[in-house]
């Protein structure tokens, strides 16, 4: 009963902080400042009689009600919960008169963060918007802008590529990137706490959790890799350079060693024979290759065996069956522990932390990249690679596959339906423009893509030309032209292991940048699932137990077989899913809760409502477009093979199960939903399903207006905070033509909240006397 009377004083006290005018914002701020430097006098007190004992039992009642409800910021303390701060406080007991928001925001203030109204001290805040935006472009901007973009341009037009890829940009892309920012700032919540906005869907939300466990788990055995190669470029003459180490086979052929064999001079016995080893036709074996796969001896016509390397640490030790795990490669697994410490580390603090690693993650791979370009333009033979990158093959626009191709790549690479970028942007302040953050970071990632393109086939180029080889005969994508054919490029050039650890350094980064965004989405996540302030405590134990398991998950990629199940996992758990979550999430905000509402909603939040393009890319254009790609995905769809290997059925079975257990996650919580909701008719029953719940919208109360303001108390449970209580602030000067009212209205509702509780008044509360109240 007394919670609720204190609950009561709640939610007057945050309506009349929303009724001051923003003339009224210096005397404010000057009466906060004074509060907050003197948080155990009560400054009405103090004026009106002198110095006062802080143990009478006046001034311990108002140092009581002073008290922060809810702190929430990581790495400081919290106070009682509400409900035990206004027991305390009727029963007369002593609540410590330390001032943690106070402390809090003096530790932030040497950090170059001041706070300010938009700051929630429940689950933090960015501690600038440029943390936010390097947050949200190291995320973007992963791996697939090096090594998928560029291959992808030049297979499907070369700069008649860029025209669908920029359309899709601009219909699909933004939008959607848009949204998912806008829906996570609004509500202040991860994946899962956002969709209060329609219970029912929020299936979707664990499907995202789902779709960032499998990424989370290869993604950082990719980092690991490209850890070992970091590693192994530490000495003068890298280790693919040429063919005398143990793994390579009598077919190795190094451009260094023999610069004048080419495919042409090989001879035809040894071309066949490599061809199958390689499955590649009439391709030499590199030492590079070798490196990466091991040694690979043809044992017939139809198989081939593979030498173990282990104790000579070449890169995979592949074996010849996705069944065939093997043995745990050693050197792999202590660089995929290495990676996951590294994470954790960054994360630990949350976004307090990793906020300020991505000043660095997020821009040295730029340093790297115009490092890698300028030397990749003056080589010779650059050129001829930069044409095939962009000479226009207009004749290809016209096929549905270059449009397809397009979407899909522009839907990936900036990470939609991830939660990802709902879950970056639940930290960013309730009024901060994400209209123009989703447009610049989307615009980054794109032509951090194009100017990936000219870095990686400017080298290609010079490889082809030392080898008198037609550029497409060298030109890779995924793994095989981060690890197979830009390494073996590199050791063309003066000084060689200086530019392999700048080139694998940013691959580093790049991942490690995704990486980030990965694993703070499941751990906010089940923090906000959770939400209570013990877990808000214990975040980093959190964060430490989903590094642990990430790790644990990805050890078989790291056997000899680990290569397969990665890309297995790469095809199959981040394809379809993807897209069907997408679009699923278009259609209940738009159709389910309203785009009207929607809009209404953002206009709240930025202060102007979403342009009528956008309005329209969100009901119309970009669904028809995601759905269109699903469509194009499984019209296109091609058994899976690594390089000819062609996977078996079972595999593929996995895969497929992989892709759909993130889906299901939607059907299944819609049907456990609509169980348990309340209702005479089936129709009414979804109706209440999928309708908002009440604690929807904006997680601080100041901001929950219009029609989120509170008409009956809100209770802890409903996942609003609660903030500082200032009684006497009903009584502060307000500037505005009607300032006599508002002043009257808010001292009546003041006085209104405390006469209807059982929790008594403070001796200061002018105004009050008289005024019947329950309480003792």
């Amino acid at each position: 009963m007394v919670g609720k009377g204190a609950k009561g004083m709640l939610a007057m006290e945050e309506a009349g902080d929303a009724s001051v005018s923003p003339g009224a914002g210096r005397g404010v701020n000057e009466w906060r400042r004074h509060t907050h430097s003197t948080p155990s006098v009560h400054p009405k007190m103090a004026a009106a009689q002198g110095p006062v004992d802080p143990s009478s039992p006046e001034q311990m009642s108002w140092r009581m009600i002073s008290q922060p409800l809810h702190t929430g910021v990581e790495g400081t303390s919290h106070s009682l919960h509400p409900a035990e701060s206004g027991e305390a406080w009727a029963q007369g007991e002593a609540i410590p008169t330390r001032d943690i928001t106070h402390e809090a925001y003096e530790d932030e203030s040497e950090n170059g963060f001041m706070p300010d109204e938009d700051h929630s001290l429940q689950r933090g805040n960015w501690g600038n918007q440029i943390e936010f935006v390097l947050t949200s472009v190291g995320y973007a901007v992963g791996l697939g802008n090096v090594w998928r973009f560029p291959y992808l341009c030049y297979r499907n037009g070369g700069g008649a590529f860029l025209v669908p890829y920029f359309v899709m940009l601009i219909f699909c892309g933004i939008p959607i990137f848009f949204m998912e920012l806008s829906f996570g700032q609004f509500a202040s919540q991860g994946c899962l706490g956002v969709w209060r906005i329609s219970p029912m869907f929020k299936g979707v939300g664990y499907g995202m959790m789902v779709v960032s466990t499998y990424i989370g788990i290869y993604y950082n055995v990719v980092v690991c890799i490209a850890f070992y190669y970091f590693f192994s470029s530490l000495t003068s003459v890298l280790p693919w350079t040429y063919c005398d180490n143990p793994w390579n086979t009598p077919n190795c052929v190094s451009i260094l060693e023999n610069p004048n064999i080419t495919k042409s001079t090989q001879p035809s016995a040894m071309l066949g024979n490599v061809s199958q080893a390689l499955n590649q036709t009439l391709q030499r074996t590199s030492p590079s290759e070798e490196y990466w796969r091991g040694s690979s001896q043809p044992r017939d016509q139809t198989h081939i065996s593979y030498v173990s390397c282990i104790d000579s640490f070449c890169v995979l030790n592949l074996s010849d069956d996705v069944g065939n795990f093997g043995e745990v490669q050693v050197h792999l697994l202590s660089c995929l522990l290495v990676s996951w410490v590294v994470v954790f580390f960054c994360l630990m603090q949350g976004i307090r932390s990793s906020g300020k690693v991505v000043y660095f993650t997020a821009t040295f791979p730029y340093v790297v990249l115009t490092i890698l370009f300028f030397r990749g333009v003056t080589l010779e033979g650059a050129s001829t690679g930069i044409k095939y990158y962009l000479t226009p093959q207009w004749d290809k626009i016209l096929e549905a596959k270059v449009w397809g191709d397009a979407a899909s790549q522009i839907f990936y690479s900036l990470g939609c339906a991830w939660g990802g970028l709902i879950t970056m942007a639940s930290y960013n302040r309730f009024h901060n423009n994400c209209y123009r953050d989703s447009v610049v970071i989307s615009v980054t990632n794109c032509v951090t893509s194009v100017y990936a393109g000219f870095v990686i086939f400017s080298v290609l180029g010079s490889m082809a030309n030392h080898l008198g080889e037609d550029v497409s005969q060298v030109a890779e994508h995924g793994p095989g032209l981060a690890f197979v054919a830009y390494p073996e490029a590199l050791t063309l050039l003066p000084i060689a292991p200086l530019w392999s650890l700048l080139f694998f350094f940013m691959l580093i980064l790049m991942g490690l940048g995704t990486q980030f965004c990965l694993l703070e989405t499941l751990v906010t996540a089940i923090v906000d699932e959770v939400g209570n302030q013990w877990i808000l405590q214990q975040k980093i134990y959190v964060t430490f137990g989903v590094a642990v398991a990430g790790f644990l998950l990805g050890i078989p990629l790291t056997s000899q077989a680990g290569i397969y199940w990665l890309l297995l996992m790469d095809n199959y758990a981040a394809s379809y899913s993807l897209v069907i979550i997408s679009c699923i999430m278009c259609v209940s905000i738009m159709y389910i809760y309203g785009h009207q509402n929607y809009s209404e909603d953002v206009q709240m939040m930025l202060g102007f409502p979403p342009p009528c393009f956008f309005q329209i890319c969100w009901r119309f254009i970009s669904p028809t477009i995601i759905f269109l790609i699903l469509i194009f995905l499984v019209i296109q769809y091609q058994p899976i093979t690594y390089n000819q290997y062609r996977y078996p059925s079972w595999a593929e079975a996995i895969g497929f199960l992989m892709a759909l257990s993130s889906v299901i996650c939607i059907p299944f919580y819609a049907l456990f939903h609509f169980r348990r909701t309340d209702g005479d008719t089936l129709l009414q029953r979804l109706k209440n399903s999928t309708k908002p719940s009440r604690d929807w919208g904006p997680a601080l109360l100041k901001h929950r207006t219009g029609r989120y303001a509170p008409t009956i108390p809100p209770s802890p449970e409903d996942g609003l905070e609660f903030q500082p209580l200032h009684l006497d602030k009903a009584q502060i000067p307000m500037v505005g033509s009607n300032d006599s009212s508002r002043l009257q209205d808010s001292q009546m509702n003041t006085c209104m909240s405390l006469g209807n509780s059982e929790v008594p008044a403070p001796p200061s509360s002018t105004g009050c006397q008289g005024l019947p109240s329950r309480g003792p």
